[in-house]
């Protein structure tokens, strides 16, 4: 691995695990945990995972895992936020020119899940080749977590639909990492020759970037339940089929996300499903920050005004445009009654963006 940068990079070799796993996890050498390496890592920030050598042995599976131990021993449990499901290092038949100190292996895009609390931290980066012996490689690197680069969004809350600022999420809500053929470690659970490995509980973000069918893994090997919405096997299962395969995806799952409603620039515009064509809403005049005429992304028409101001006395039609009662429908000449965005209400013939919490503008900054 050459980025990020690893624990004794000085000392480290292109070499996988000992099989009889003494040097598991990091590769364990003198010194190992010295030197000065530094990664520094926004949370939901793009990274780059590079590698230097040749010897892809026709690429593999790899996983990124965190731990919060910054001198991990057998004893740690590591976490994993990514997997590769084929081509990793890289997409080839063979191995790559010779050359130890080569670059030509693929390099990879990934993120810290944006309810990661900032800390320091272990990232292990595991690769499982496709031919050859069947080995683990592993390399360590020290990481620091940090809050989002963003300038509107304070950088460590995530926000649910009701704007209650989400849990810092912990390691242990997310899959253990994938070990086999270190018969210290992982028992009898081995990769098959000349295939790319499906995890057994991949997580919830994977990148497929390998061209032939994936196997899984033979022999007793468990894998952990989580909640992040990966494979759902239980804790202590065996293997003996092929997994369910989570949706591609290179970002972060949608469980550490702030939703939709959340985000300022989204909750600030009623769906096109509720905006009205301009020819049927008149101008109205704004109250409030952020008011004035919003756009239906692709309609081709001019939304209704959308208004950031408190509440409107009274319901009923302007322009067109009758209100429930309750503000939480609106109506089109002739058409039928239909639910406002979230966020939003009908009051006085006109679609308004409704008030957020305190802890919201707090956190956005609006």
């Amino acid at each position: 691995m050459k980025t990020p940068t690893p624990y004794g990079a000085e000392s480290l070799n292109n070499s996988p695990l000992v099989a009889d796993g003494s040097d598991y996890p990091c590769k364990q050498r003198p010194g190992v945990y010295g030197g000065s390496a530094k990664n520094e890592m926004a949370v939901g920030a793009p990274q780059k995972l590079s590698f230097t050598g040749s010897a892809v042995h026709g690429g593999g599976s790899c996983q990124l895992s965190l731990t919060k131990d910054l001198k991990p021993t057998k004893a740690t449990k590591f976490s994993v936020i990514l997997s590769i499901e084929g081509g990793c290092p890289a997409n080839t038949a063979g191995n790559l020119g010779e050359d130890p100190n080569g670059s030509g292996a693929s390099t990879f895009t990934y993120s810290i899940p944006k309810d990661i609390a900032p800390g320091d931290y272990t990232l292990a980066w595991t690769w499982f080749n496709k031919i050859g012996n069947r080995e683990m490689y592993m390399n360590c690197a020290p990481i620091t977590v940090t809050g989002s680069k963003k300038r509107d969004l304070n950088a460590t809350e995530a926000f649910d639909l009701d704007d209650n600022i989400l849990p810092k999420r912990d390691l242990s809500s997310l899959p253990d990492m994938f070990k086999a053929n270190i018969q210290s470690v992982s028992g009898t659970c081995h990769t098959a020759d000349s295939a790319d490995l499906a995890f057994p509980n991949p997580g919830s973000v994977v990148q497929k970037k390998g061209s032939s069918p994936l196997t899984p893994p033979v022999g007793s090997c468990s894998s952990s339940s989580s909640s992040s919405g990966s494979s759902g096997s239980s804790a202590g299962s065996a293997v003996s089929a092929t997994p369910a395969q989570p949706s591609v995806a290179a970002q972060p799952s949608a469980a550490v996300q702030p939703s939709a409603a959340a985000q300022p620039s989204a909750a600030a515009q009623p769906s096109a499903a509720v905006q009205p064509s301009a020819a049927a809403q008149p101008s109205a005049s704004s109250s409030g920050s952020g008011a004035g005429s919003g756009s239906s992304a692709g309609s081709g028409s001019s939304a209704g005004s959308v208004t950031s101001s408190g509440s409107s006395s009274g319901t009923g039609s302007s322009g067109g445009i009758t209100c429930s009662s309750d503000g939480t429908q609106f109506q089109m000449p002739g058409g039928p009654m239909q639910a406002v965005a979230a966020g939003t209400k009908c009051v006085g013939g006109a679609i308004q963006m409704g008030k957020r919490s305190a802890k919201f503008r707090k956190a956005f900054q609006v």
